[in-house]
């Protein structure tokens, strides 16, 4: 059975590296999933998502915010501006920077904080699907 060779690599680090049976991301455009043999695709990644990758050992989760996604033979490269994996989530202070910038965006005004609450959002559901899957 064919695989994908995936690279997950943030601006500052690599994040995770390995051979995967499918990819799913969220790009600007909307969800893709990523099987091996998939055509020669480059995407925009949404500003913050969850990037899942699946292995023969289970999922692989990270909080992805910007970048790009490109498949090339077999080969998913992700770009983030930003990620980390699911695992290196405190859910607890995740839902704390959540809560402080809920009610700084409403002592703002609801657009000045809005992509560092969707930021914040996303590291919670990622981190807590991690806990789940546990």
């Amino acid at each position: 059975m064919s695989s994908l060779k995936v690279q997950l690599v943030a601006a500052d680090r690599p994040i995770w590296s390995g051979e995967a049976s499918i990819v799913v991301a969220r790009t600007a455009e909307g969800d893709i999933g990523i099987l091996p043999g998939h055509e020669p695709v480059l995407a925009v990644l949404a500003d913050s998502a969850m990037v899942t990758i699946r292995t023969s050992d289970g999922a692989t989760v990270a909080a992805v915010h910007g970048g790009f996604l490109s498949v090339a033979k077999d080969n998913v490269s992700i770009l983030a501006e930003a990620a980390e994996l699911a695992q290196e989530i405190d859910a607890e202070r995740a839902k704390l920077a959540l809560e402080r910038l809920t009610r700084t965006s409403d002592e703002a005004g609801a657009g000045s904080v809005e992509l560092a609450q969707q930021r914040a959002e996303t590291r919670l559901v990622a981190a807590q699907a991690h806990l789940q899957a546990r």
